[in-house]
């Protein structure tokens, strides 16, 4: 045996699934001699790289592990008091192992299908009962993307519902974080708001000109102030309130709801959600039952399924941007679900005594902080707080030598105005960090500092009308897990309804669910990355700062830019970050009056969406018979708009799953009549390595890591979409307020500089472990497996656009338009699919009545073909209603799903057996998923929306019954 020496832990080996057998038997099904043969008659020539990615060479997951360590280790873990929204937590381990490290939670797909995700739609209902019982209004989504947006959000939503005509006039109090009000003036000017900013106790609101205000709650220097005057005066004059609110204030703070207030909206971080440097952070947004039918986000509701069971869905979804398009008032298209679980899980594990304790907890801790600082001479000035002292020192040159001795020490506090410095205390303080700060102060002072002690008893010295006396959180579900045990099994219980990668493929066209892999995942939870405050002095985050320099520059090679932001946190916000860009570069070359966004019917929703949200005018190009852009139409368009010309949006390759060759051609006419090109990076898992957006002619791309760079969708969020630009668009790309971005100091798209930052060494993980040419790879492995299913089913169902030579891109879409005539929808065949244990490709979309397949890289050929074996045993179903051997309405399909409940029952009438229906084939009795849930009733959900936890008068009106049943009939 003669041995040869060479690297066997190859990462690449592993995320791309298919085996040199599988690919070489997949290429003749598919009628090619190779892959590259494959690529050549799939991907235009002229658009090709002519050079391979210039990118590190791919390490081992050990070696990774070892090399990001090292990195991470540059990050100082301080004690951060500097609060403006963010403070130091604890996740209940429990939850951290089997929530957010379980890629049974983290690898599912947003709940479209919702008979196959009760588990996680549940944890949500909770989550949004949480928000609505502590903010004290009527409803809640179930999350949007941080408290910044989540306040944007509300500014637009009520813009949209005042009927004072010609009023666009928002005011917000001076005292409103600072990182929102950035995050307002970037989202207010393009659609012609005027913000108003200054003091709530002077501004006089009587004008027509105001149709809204925002206020916070306590404010940013800490201050408690009683809105409910203000509020009143808003309210004579026709003026909508929001207040930006802290959850664990509220445990102790009068609610929002009881003072009046329109809207509240905040961020969840501090229910158990480590601060990460900025994010992921799940902010949310609660408002009276009036607004409803316009809330930004995504509302879950609970209906009734099939058997007339509660079940959960999403509701009201024909607000989401993909079905309104550029009449949607948001284009938000995700949530951050993973988080809003933990903290909603954070909220059931303690419940109400437990969470108002670490209330008092920590405002004890203030009270005993401010009565040691006093004794120091130390002046506060805060009347009334919760968790934050507002100091006042004597001189800038005192607050200077505070900060060094205090950054000495490790702790950082918030410094502004030269002789202020705030200190927020949080959860996870303690008496000895009291006195460790207080030493500090007796250093810089020149004093001794006399140790204090907790009291056993302190009083609340709030007015009364600021004391909360209302209930919160009397829901069972958040008064029974708190052992955990119990939490252990309510988690799991909650995991088995919910189908994930963990089960099978999710074959979900421009959604790319690909492998997240596990080494990918570790570093996540590291104190190094989690426990950083987004406003630390950047000093103490230079490992961030190497992650952030490296993902940038790697990205700008990937897509042949000169620049990435990667502020960013969804890729809704990545399109609206990059259509701003390019307004920016238009207002500075005087060119004010070029608005107009030419966007192609089959873009994405969220593209018209984001264009009206940046203050620009839609018009729609025409889609071709084959689904290419009309460039016919796109011409008479360009020349039509020429004056007024901002941008062309354009998806590559198309929605409709195809490289377009004329693609080149529409840039350079773009370009040619003064307008920039954006292209949506929905797709860009099908350009890694063979093309770029820059090779394409395209001047911004956003780039939806959640997809392509494999960050886990994690039930619907969180995602990252940062942009890429050429160079003389990157003067525009997201500054922030409080920490600049590479000097760049307004602009903001995120409440965070550098956006979700803790799930950016996801990117930076695969990137570093599969190299320019793993990334390459990926790339064709995709291509190859989708061309793969398309060469077994399309003898089954038609494919409905190829490119020139027959071949898809990396998704296709399956025409299931003409099972209409036997009375077969496309929703039947999604519903059963999940009887073969599969989540539905992407249904409906880009156009109605298909099924786009997307099956990534990262799946096997065997699993392609257990999926393609469903789908053709679903067609000879279909067949059979077609043929009249099955009832029209009686059939496997409109059954769909079957659930255990559905098939146990004594008599069974259906003219199919049981067995056809939960084991259509035998690899499924191996390894069965059962939906909990039968075909939910969604018109029945929007009729009678409830979007919280059931009340607890029902399960009282359930036990009655039940006292009945047990005493029988002779009673």
């Amino acid at each position: 045996m003669t041995l040869k020496p060479q690297l066997a832990d190859v990462f690449e080996d592993r995320h791309n699934a298919p085996g040199a057998d599988e690919q070489a038997a997949m290429l003749r099904a598919i009628g090619v001699s190779s892959i590259e043969q494959l690529i050549d008659e799939t991907v235009p020539p002229a658009i090709r790289l002519k050079r391979p990615l210039e990118l590190p060479a791919a390490l081992s997951e050990r070696a990774f592990l070892a090399k990001f360590k090292q990195i991470a280790s540059q990050n100082q873990v301080f004690k951060s008091y500097i609060g403006l929204g963010y403070h130091d937590t604890t996740l209940p381990p429990v939850i951290q192992r089997n929530i957010l490290e379980n890629p049974g939670w983290y690898t599912a797909y947003t709940p479209y299908q919702a008979e196959i995700a009760q588990g996680r739609l549940e944890a949500l209902i909770n989550y949004q009962t949480m928000i609505i019982d502590l903010t004290g209004l009527e409803i809640a989504n179930a999350s949007l993307l941080d408290e910044g947006t989540a306040a944007a959000e509300a500014m637009h939503m009520l813009h949209s519902q005042t009927k004072k005509k010609g009023a666009h006039q928002y005011f917000v109090s001076e005292q409103v974080l600072p990182q929102t009000i950035d995050l307002l003036r970037t989202r207010a000017t393009p659609v012609g708001i005027e913000l108003v900013v200054g003091d709530h106790r002077q501004i006089d609101l009587s004008g027509e000109g105001f149709f809204g205000a925002m206020v916070q709650y306590p404010a940013a220097d800490g201050e408690v102030f009683d809105y409910k005057d203000f509020i009143a005066q808003a309210r004579q004059h026709n003026v909508f309130v929001v207040m930006g609110a802290d959850l664990l204030a509220l445990t102790l703070l009068t609610s929002p709801g009881e003072l009046g207030a329109d809207v509240c909206v905040g961020n969840s971080q501090r229910f158990g959600v480590p601060m990460g440097y900025g994010g992921p952070h799940a902010g949310f947004f609660s408002c009276k039952d009036q607004f409803k039918r316009v809330i930004p986000g995504r509302l879950i509701g609970q209906s009734i399924d099939a058997a007339g069971n509660k079940a959960y869905r999403m509701a009201l979804q024909t607000r989401e941007q993909h079905i309104r398009r550029e009449k949607a008032t948001s284009n938000i298209c995700t949530a951050q679900v993973l988080l809003s679980v933990l903290a909603g899980m954070y909220t059931v594990y303690h419940g109400p005594q437990r969470i108002q304790q670490f209330a008092v907890n920590t405002h004890s801790l203030a009270q005993t902080l401010e009565a040691g600082l006093k004794k120091l001479g130390v002046e506060q000035t805060n009347e009334n707080y919760f968790d934050t002292l507002n100091l006042r020192l004597e001189s800038a040159e005192l607050q200077q030598a505070l900060r060094k001795e205090a950054e000495a020490a490790r702790i950082n506090f918030r410094y502004f105005d030269e002789v202020r410095v705030g200190i927020s205390l949080n959860q996870n303080t303690e008496l000895h960090d009291v006195n460790d700060i207080l030493d500090v102060f007796a250093k810089v002072l020149g004093k001794e500092a006399d140790a204090v002690e907790l009291a056993q008893e302190l009083e609340l010295t709030w007015p009364k009308s600021l004391i909360r006396t209302s209930e919160y959180l009397t829901h069972p579900i958040f008064n029974t897990h708190h052992a955990e045990h119990e939490m252990l099994r309510y988690m799991k219980q909650l995991e088995n309804k919910d189908l994930s990668l963990a089960h099978s493929m999710i074959p979900l066209g421009s959604c790319t669910m690909k492998l997240n892999a596990t080494t990918e995942m570790i570093p996540v939870t590291w104190a190094e990355i989690g426990g950083l405050h987004p406003f630390a002095p950047v000093e103490q985050a230079q490992g961030y700062q190497q992650i952030f320099s490296d993902l940038q520059a790697w990205l700008c090679e990937v897509t042949g830019f000169a620049a990435v932001s990667l502020q960013p946190n969804s890729g809704a916000q990545g399109e609206y970050a990059g259509l701003l860009a390019i307004k920016g570069y238009h207002d500075a070359r005087g060119d004010h009056h070029r608005n107009v966004a030419l966007i192609p019917a089959s873009a994405h929703g969220t593209n018209p969406a984001s264009a009206v949200m940046a203050g620009m005018q839609v018009v729609v190009v025409k889609s071709t018979e084959d689904g290419n852009i009309d460039v016919a139409d796109l011409k008479a368009q360009t020349v039509k708009h020429a004056a007024n010309l901002s941008c062309l949006m354009v998806t590559y390759p198309s929605t409709h799953g195809v490289y377009e060759e004329t693609i080149i051609d529409i840039c350079n006419l773009i370009h040619e009549h003064g307008g920039r090109v954006y292209m949506d990076g929905a797709n860009m898992n099908a350009q890694v390595g063979l093309t770029s957006p820059a090779n394409i002619g395209a001047d911004v791309c956003h780039l939806n890591l959640h997809k392509t760079f494999c960050i886990p969708h994690g039930g619907g969020g969180p995602g990252v979409g940062p942009i890429g630009v050429v160079a003389d668009l990157a003067p525009y790309l997201p500054g922030h307020a409080v920490v600049p971005v590479e000097g760049r100091t307004e602009g903001s798209v995120s409440a965070a500089p550098w956006g979700s930052a803790s799930i950016l060494p996801i990117s930076y993980a695969y990137i570093s472990m599969m190299g320019g040419d793993g990334l390459k790879r990926a790339t064709e492995i995709a291509i190859l497996n989708a061309n793969y299913i398309k060469a077994r089913l399309e003898a089954h169902y038609p494919v409905l656009y190829t490119g020139s030579h027959g071949r898809c891109a990396h998704e296709m879409i399956l025409d299931c338009r003409h099972f209409k005539k036997a009375g077969i929808e496309v929703e039947d065949i999604a519903k059963r699919l999940m009887d073969y244990g599969f989540h539905a490709p992407t249904v409906s979309f880009p156009v109605a009545g298909t099924l786009m397949v997307e099956p990534t890289e990262s799946e096997s050929k065997d699993e392609l073909d257990r999926f393609c074996d469903a789908m053709i045993s679903i067609r000879k179903e279909i067949a059979a209603v077609e043929s009249g051997q099955a009832d029209a309405k009686d059939n496997l399909l409109k059954h769909a799903p079957h659930t255990a409940a559905t098939v146990l029952t004594n008599e069974w009438t259906r003219p199919y057996t049981r067995e056809q229906a939960v084991y259509p084939m035998e690899y499924v009795r191996a390894n069965k998923f059962w939906p909990t849930v039968s075909r939910i009733d969604s018109a029945y959900g929007d009729r009678n929306l409830i979007c919280s936890c059931t009340p607890i008068e029902q399960y009282a009106d359930q036990e009655e019954e039940l006292v009945q049943a047990d005493k029988g009939p002779s009673y």
